[in-house]
């Protein structure tokens, strides 16, 4: 099987996110960690060597260098619930330029589900280093993540983008406050006390003003910790169906693979309040039906609109801008790194010209200086400029030839 080339021609974005589809079907097709390691595995039955995949609660897309889309589709759906011709009819799918671009919206949060959720950009981290710690990232792809992460600091610190906060852990904090009254009398349960149930628990302390917080968490001592420190209360996990039935609001922020709260632990428990911050989902689609629950997920939360995403909508055009320099200057670095074959080939052909004893003859008859290696590069720097903005190899290779010649015996 042919190698595909690492030409931005051949790098491609295949995704679904939630413009185009609910929580429900996104969770058909969410990556877990242990997922990831099965396609890191078999990717290269598939001839594909460089990709990563980002798989949060708003998006599950595949990025990398193939021969077309479909590959990298078919790849990620081997480890997915719903098979490829799913993924396909709901799937965008995006090459070369536009991926890039695209790229660079998610990593600016341009393209979140709320608008400038500065989150995204850690989940890019994470999803990048898996796949280079199994050498799945070369030099083009982490110079595009390097510029992406470099584009999205400046918009952080220079606009508004991300001003304020507004996230899909603190919209849950603001549904809250707008749907239960007399917050500081509930007791709530917060299940998972990874990255986004650690940012839900510091919001729920700063934002609600309560301490009357359990935390669950499935490695107990993780829980344990985090209510020390922020002075809650924590139980173990084989306690959840007592803890379930003292609960008036419980957040479920676990990201497992399969449900962990069950109708069985909600039925005959009381009128509860149940958000599930998880893709797939964690809480049982049977438990989200019943009478006494009041069920919320990502996508209801992203409905809530207040005046920080009013004010973050005046800061796109400046983000475009700062995105579209950073997309130029890795495409001149692209263009550089691809035609550095061909000018080393140059610079060695004009450097055996030089010393050739018929061009010294030559240039000595027309009474002409020797031809420096100073010239040389210059000769060189004129047709990297001319390969970038024209397509005519065979044309800049003979028009550096000339006017090596033109510059020893003018």
């Amino acid at each position: 099987m042919p190698e595909t080339r690492k030409d931005i021609t051949n790098f491609f974005i295949a995704g679904i996110n939630y413009k185009k589809t609910d929580a429900a079907i996104r969770g058909q097709f969410a990556v877990s960690a242990e997922q990831y390691g099965k396609l890191l595995a078999i990717a290269p039955q598939f001839n594909i060597k460089e990709f990563f995949v980002l798989s949060t609660c708003n998006r599950t897309e595949i990025y990398g260098f193939a021969e077309n889309a479909a590959a990298l589709m078919q790849l990620l759906c081997t480890q997915s619930k719903a098979d490829a011709g799913v993924f396909e009819s709901l799937a965008y799918i995006k090459k070369g330029k536009k991926a890039i671009q695209h790229l660079f919206d998610v990593g600016a949060g341009l393209d979140s589900q709320i608008l400038g959720d500065y989150e995204i950009l850690g989940q890019i981290k994470m999803a990048v280093k898996f796949s280079k710690n199994a050498g799945f990232v070369g030099a083009n792809l982490e110079r595009l993540i390097n510029a992406v992460l470099q584009c999205s600091k400046e918009i952080k610190t220079t606009t508004a983008l991300s001003g304020g906060t507004v996230s899909v852990s603190f919209a849950a904090i603001q549904y809250i406050k707008e749907h239960v009254s007399q917050v500081s009398d509930k007791n709530i349960l917060l299940l998972g006390t990874g990255k986004i149930g650690r940012n839900t628990c510091k919001n729920l302390v700063d934002y609600l003003g309560t301490k009357k917080i359990t935390l669950i968490n499935r490695t107990e001592e993780k829980a344990a910790d985090l209510a020390q420190e922020l002075g809650l209360r924590s139980a173990v996990a084989d306690a959840l169906m007592s803890e379930v039935k003292e609960a008036d609001i419980i957040l479920v922020a676990t990201n497992a693979a399969e449900p962990v709260l069950l109708k069985r632990h909600l039925e005959k428990a009381g009128d509860k309040l149940v958000i599930d911050l998880s893709i797939p989902y964690n809480v049982e689609t049977a438990a989200a039906q019943l009478g006494n629950v009041r069920f919320v997920n990502v996508d209801e939360l992203s409905k809530i609109k207040d005046a920080t995403l009013e004010s973050r909508r005046a800061e796109i055009p400046k983000a475009n801008t700062i995105i579209s320099h950073h997309i130029n200057g890795f495409l001149d670095w692209h263009a550089m790194r691809k035609n550095a074959p061909v000018l080393k080939a140059m610079k060695t052909k004009l450097q055996a010209m030089h010393n050739c004893e018929m061009y010294i003859a030559y240039s000595g008859r027309v009474n002409a200086p020797v031809t420096t290696d100073t010239a040389i590069q210059k000769v060189i720097s004129g047709m990297a400029v001319k390969m970038r903005t024209e397509s005519k190899p065979g044309c800049n290779f003979i028009a550096a030839i000339n006017e090596f010649i033109a510059t020893g015996t003018n």
